[in-house]
Order: structure tokens, then sequence, then C-alpha cells
């Protein structure tokens, strides 16, 4: 089974772990996703791998504490072993040289933006990063961000690091000050909605990832339909991203809140 190599916690409810899982850190690309389980009766949870070492052969995930599973992972100490790991799953971020891209992440979706930053500007690109979370204590990867950015803007809720405002505050401060080739955001799906709007007022292509939604993560389930340019998708297999003006958000908020009441009951069991 895969063991933990390292294990760090960046806030109070994010946990980084290194895993082994060499074949998985070969493969992998910026967008991919893995699929976790812990325990033979575990659920199966899919979580962005936010780094790769070839050659340590080891994968790094991010994980925000909201649930059952994701406790029951953060627990797990270096050389403790994960259950399965299966991956990686999903279509890789399509990355070209565009010129300039506005890279948008909120509160834990900077994880997954970090490899589709670093991928971005390998390529060539010029890529201006927008970091947003709700105070000093929840920004995360900031160090890491900055490495593969010409410019990065932090803004928090209270103004304790970075600016005093919104994610899209910061965005569209860049968007006036220069032309924006490209956009990518990801982040809570309100936070996705409304900085999607605000790209397609200034008609940037954008693409939004999806993956909060996703569940079994093979497409066998169905948990993770969407309505994308009006056609049904599904996150895992035909995502996780996609062209941001085409999601129905409206539509993605109501069924993250589906069962919100039995997950949290859940949640509840397990502290007791």
């Amino acid at each position: 089974m895969p063991k933990i190599i390292s294990k760090k916690y960046l806030s109070e409810k994010v946990v980084q772990l290194e895993i082994e899982a060499p074949r998985i850190a070969k493969k992998r690309k910026a967008g991919h996703f893995v699929i976790v389980k812990i325990g033979k009766e575990g659920e199966r949870i899919p979580l962005t791998i936010s780094q790769a070492d070839i050659k340590k052969g080891t994968i790094t995930l991010v994980i925000q504490i909201v649930g059952v599973t994701s406790n029951k992972l953060s627990k797990l100490e270096t050389g403790d072993e994960v259950t399965d790991i299966v991956g990686p799953l999903g279509n890789a971020t399509h990355v070209s040289k565009v010129g300039t891209v506005l890279c948008a992440g909120g509160g834990v979706g900077i994880a997954p933006l970090l490899p589709i930053v670093e991928a971005i500007h390998k390529a060539g690109n010029k890529v201006i990063s927008v970091l947003a979370a709700r105070n000093k204590e929840l920004l995360i990867l900031e160090k890491e961000i900055s490495a593969s950015s010409d410019q990065v803007i932090v803004l928090t809720d209270d103004g304790s690091c970075g600016q005093k405002g919104l994610v899209t505050e910061g965005m569209e401060q860049i968007i006036r000050q220069e032309k924006i080739d490209q956009s990518i955001v990801i982040g809570p799906a309100i936070m996705m909605k409304y900085a999607s709007m605000l790209t397609q007022k200034y008609n940037i292509p954008t693409m939004a990832s999806l993956n909060t939604i996703m569940v079994d993560g093979t497409g066998m389930c169905g948990a993770c339909r969407v309505s994308v340019g009006g056609r049904t998708k599904f996150v895992c297999v035909d995502g996780p991203e996609f062209n941001a003006h085409d999601v129905d958000f409206d539509e993605l908020l109501m069924r993250l809140g589906s069962y919100k009441n039995e997950e949290a009951g859940a949640y509840k069991k397990l502290l007791i």
C-alpha cells in the first residue's frame, strides 16, 4: 500500500501529504486527480494532484478537512499507509503559449491551481496569479505559486494579508491594467461563478475546474453531472475543467448542497 512520506499542516483545516506513488508521479500532468480510499470499507474521494516528484516517486495531495474521509486522511502520519490510490484520472489541462494568463485561486482551490500555473509558465506564458482567502491563516502555497508567476496579488476578506477584498476585485484590477489572453479560475463554486461573470464581461476565455462535485471519479455514479453549454457533462471523465462561461453555476451550487445535512450528520457522528 502507498506510504506517506511527509505530512504538513498548511492551515488548521488543510493538510498536505506527500505519498509514495511512483507510477502515478511518472504519468501525472497538470489537472489530473486521483481517487483515494481509507480502509477496506472506506469512501472513495477525488483529490487533485498538487505536485509530483518523478525522482522521488511521490505525489503531493492537499486535503481540506470537511467530512468523514478527509478527517480520517488527515489523521494519518508519516510512515502510515493509504489503503488505495488510483490515477492519474481526468483530462489534463490544455496548455499552450497564448500570451498573458490570469490565474485565480480561492481557498484550498490554490492547491489544484499550482500545477497549472507551473505548466502554463513553463510553456512560455506570462502568468499573473490572484490568490484569495478569508484570512492570512487560510492562505496556502503563496511561495510555490510565486515561483512560477510573473506577478502575484493576494487578497483576504479581513485584510490580514495583502489587499482587503475579494478575488474578483484583484482580477479586475489586473484586467484593467493589461491585456489578458486567457484566465483560469479554481475555488469554491460561488467564487468561480462571479469570476467567470467578470471575465465574460471582458470577453476573456476562461476555464474553471469543477473537481469539488466529483464522487466516484470514473463516470459510473453520475453524481458529478453538470450542465455545460446546455448539455449534460460528467466532471470526472469529461473534465474536470470546462469553459467557465458555459457552466450553469446556479445548478452546480444547488447540487453541491444536496446532501449537506447528511454529510454534516456523518461528520458529527465521527467526532462524538
